[in-house]
């Protein structure tokens, strides 16, 4: 398969190729379901389009606990069906879709009481180990196995000794899930599929009662098109009922938001060799290895505020802060925190008040002809959603259309990797960076490391760090515009990369330099790199008030103080 680059012209390209022909499907959404939807659509040899209002991930699906895992916690919910399906989907990614992408990870489950607990929660991870291998998929991923507290300690040394009595080692698999859903959408492309951000869909077309196609604005241009499709996929995550909405009735289920916050900090902060899965009064926390950072999280709670920029409050900070301490030696503190991100999981509405116990099962609908929705699910089986929900696309289409075969398509940049893998010193030798450098680019881009290294060959300045953020090469920056579809600088700091919650001011000492660099590629002026410099100043300022304000209304206002650099609303 053929890389191709979601640079500035192939948008353009991919909105006028929309406007000019008929779609068997176009979908709204650029989420990793709506990702994944269109690169199942399109590996069908169907026509698709794929229009997002923001950026690849911008909501939900770069704010998880970036896991694949196949929810530990659900079992005791007695939910085998969907655990199992969800680990099946780990190992397939694991071993082929996305190897260079998505990799094991340890977890450490801390022990309180002798015995019974060490029984109870010793079947539960035997359970888990045994359906991820009835699956057919779980080589490579070590069983569990039971710790003493020294056992336990030794590989957590930061571990309090009154925190535990034991534990249980398991693995799980974990993903930057923003660079995973953007490398889904631009596999998606490299199979035929027009692709377009800052897209945004203000209506549906009917004719007759039936959905047709949408009315598409490119946010960048302000210009209006209208795009027809025989069928239209609805993957918008919490803004589930707003789209359904456009089509005049009413949908067949309901869609609630849960918020969830992550804090980040520096690995020093922590002892420890494995991640940590801890359980607390309403659900489970998790502190994740993540590079050099610890990803501690989540919170579940109920949110109807602003969908597109939810907000962390200090009451937030301060509950998990308080969670993970009950088990640490050394206390982390406010001023150990570098990065905080808040996300919200569209979750299917129930009766229960409590958001932990709303469905993480996924639902498939057509409320009206021609329109399909899909909602709900988890992060890790984004695959199967994706899948069901073209099923029900190519019911409304008059003709014949291949069965789903996703589970056999390796995204961009999997092909190879493991042989570059063992030929680090090789390509270090031949690129004139270290040996870390290039594992840090190969866990990025994969066999896609050429065109990187490429760009840096091209122009040897594009070698070096980025100023602020030195664990990025300033050609990464510049190939996050040319090649991977951002187009605006917090694209680039929030989601292409993770600077903007991996150091502690943020990016902005990085924002100046990055924009600078991508200015040739997007048409920039010096008025529009300024302005690009200044939005993020403002965006980082509006998140570090908002995380001073003691609830979710006041957070919320603070953080609204900083509007979208492109307005999407209006």
């Amino acid at each position: 398969m053929k890389s191709v680059a979601l640079s500035p012209d192939a948008r353009t390209e991919a909105l006028q190729e929309m406007a000019g022909t008929e779609l068997d499907v176009l979908v709204v959404g650029g989420g990793i379901v709506g990702a994944g939807s269109a690169l199942d659509a399109a590996t069908r040899g169907l026509s698709v389009g794929l229009v997002e209002a923001r950026d690849f991930a911008s909501g939900t699906s770069s704010r998880s606990s970036k896991l694949i895992h196949g929810g530990l916690r659900y079992l005791e919910m007695l939910d085998f069906r969907l655990v199992a399906e969800a680990l099946a989907e780990r190992g397939l990614l694991i071993q082929h879709l996305a190897p260079h992408l998505v990799r094991p990870v340890p977890f450490l489950y801390p022990l309180k009481g002798r015995g019974w607990e060490r029984f109870y929660a010793g079947a539960g991870v035997a359970l888990y180990d045994t359906l991820g291998y009835l699956s057919g998929r779980s080589r490579g991923l070590p069983r569990h196995r039971h710790l003493t507290r020294r056992g336990a300690r030794r590989i957590f040394p930061s571990l309090r000794k009154d925190a535990l009595v034991g534990a249980l080692e398991y693995y799980d698999a974990q993903v930057d899930d923003a660079r995973h859903t953007m490398f889904v959408a631009r596999t998606a492309a490299a199979y035929g599929a027009h692709v377009a951000t800052r897209a945004r869909v203000v209506d549906l077309i009917k004719d007759a009662g039936r959905v047709v196609g949408a009315v598409v604005q490119d946010l960048e241009s302000g210009e209006r098109i209208e795009v027809r499709a025989k069928q239209v996929i609805n993957a918008t995550g919490v803004w589930t009922d707003d789209t359904q909405a456009l089509a005049g009735e009413r949908g067949l289920f309901k869609v609630r938001a849960s918020k969830g916050i992550h804090l980040v900090v520096p690995r020093d902060r922590i002892r420890g060799e494995t991640g940590l899965i801890l359980r607390t009064e309403k659900s489970v926390l998790f502190v994740i290895p993540w590079g050099r950072h610890w990803v501690i999280g989540t919170t579940d709670t109920d949110w109807d505020l602003d969908k597109a920029h939810p907000a962390a409050s200090a009451a937030d900070i301060e509950y998990l802060l308080e969670h993970v301490n009950t088990v640490l030696e050394q206390p982390l503190t406010s001023d150990d925190v570098e990065g905080v991100y808040a996300g919200l999981r569209p979750l299917l509405s129930g009766e229960s008040e409590s958001t932990s116990k709303l469905s993480r099962e996924h639902a498939v609908a057509t409320p009206v002809p021609g329109l399909v929705v899909v909602a709900g699910g988890k992060y890790t089986t984004y695959r199967v959603m994706a899948a069901d929900a073209v099923d029900a696309a190519v019911h409304g289409l008059d003709k014949k259309v291949p069965a789903s075969c996703t589970d056999d398509v390796p995204l961009l940049g999997a092909e190879g990797f493991h042989a570059l893998e063992n030929s680090t010193a090789r390509l270090a030798a031949e690129s004139g960076l270290r040996k870390v450098r290039i594992e840090h680019l190969l866990g990025r881009y994969g066999s896609l490391i050429q065109e990187v290294l490429d760009v840096a060959a091209a122009d040897r300045t594009l070698a070096e760090p980025l100023a602020g953020a030195p664990d990025h090469l300033r050609a990464e920056i510049v190939y996050a515009a040319s090649h991977e579809g951002a187009r605006h600088l917090d694209d680039i700091l929030a989601r292409r990369t993770r600077i903007s919650i991996e150091t502690f001011d943020r990016g902005v000492a990085a924002a100046e330099e990055a924009a600078r660099l991508v200015a040739p590629v997007l048409g920039w002026n010096d008025e529009q790199i300024e302005r690009e410099i200044d939005h993020y100043r403002k965006r980082v300022e509006a998140e570090r008030e908002s995380q001073k304000m003691p609830d979710d209304a006041t957070a919320d206002a603070a953080r609204l103080g900083a509007p979208d650099v492109v307005p999407v609303s209006g």
